[in-house]
């Protein structure tokens, strides 16, 4: 089976480790641990590896977050991707910075990127990781919020948020988005390895 991880984010070094950028980050780390490497090609740097027998591509979109949609519709065509075995990672205001909430369908909550994903595949059922960044801002201070980098503390929590991301992601491909879904949102806090005791996967 062939699967689509597509992180959101801004390409660009004044938008490197910045709260919207939390989707990149998060692939960023798991194409490390997979041993996968990102080249640039058509709307996105792309990365692959296969977990038990399936294909895993890693998209980061280079079409800026408005424009998400068109890289993700492009690499769903062109690597036959269905609806089901699509998952988008990305930040969200409204979980506190560290947690992580995995859904199979549902609104775009404001969310620019998601907006137009919703847009090119005129579906918003499929899967996405929200990635919390809190909402420490003054009225009207969103946008200049979600481009601010991320603090030394929030840099600190990185790695073990990319580690239960991750997992979250790799129990996705492995055992469907139901069963990672009760996993990633029962104890997001405590979100280990599915695979462990899955010889059978």
């Amino acid at each position: 089976m062939n699967y689509l991880i597509a992180g959101l984010g801004n390409i660009g070094g004044e938008y490197s480790a910045t709260r919207h950028n939390m989707g990149f980050m998060a692939l960023d780390s798991l194409a490390e641990q997979s041993n996968a490497v990102f080249s640039t090609q058509r709307y996105g740097d792309i990365a692959s590896f296969r977990l038990k027998g399936h294909n895993v591509t890693l998209l980061k979109p280079s079409t800026y977050m408005n424009l998400s949609g068109k890289a993700v519709s492009y690499w769903m065509k062109e690597l036959n991707i269905p609806m089901e075995n699509l998952l988008v990672v990305l930040d969200d205001l409204a979980l506190d910075f560290g947690s992580l909430r995995m859904r199979k369908k549902g609104s775009d909550g404001g969310h620019n990127g998601l907006k137009n994903i919703d847009y090119c595949l005129e579906s918003d059922e499929y899967a996405r990781i929200r990635l919390g960044i809190g909402n420490g801002f003054a009225a009207g201070g969103q946008i200049d919020f979600v481009l601010s980098r991320l603090t030394e503390e929030e840099m600190k929590m990185l790695p073990e948020l990319h580690k239960r991301t991750a997992n979250a992601i790799k129990s996705f491909v492995l055992e469907g988005v139901d069963k990672a879904m009760n996993r990633c949102n029962a104890k997001s806090n405590q979100l280990e390895s599915p695979f462990q005791s899955s010889s059978s996967q």
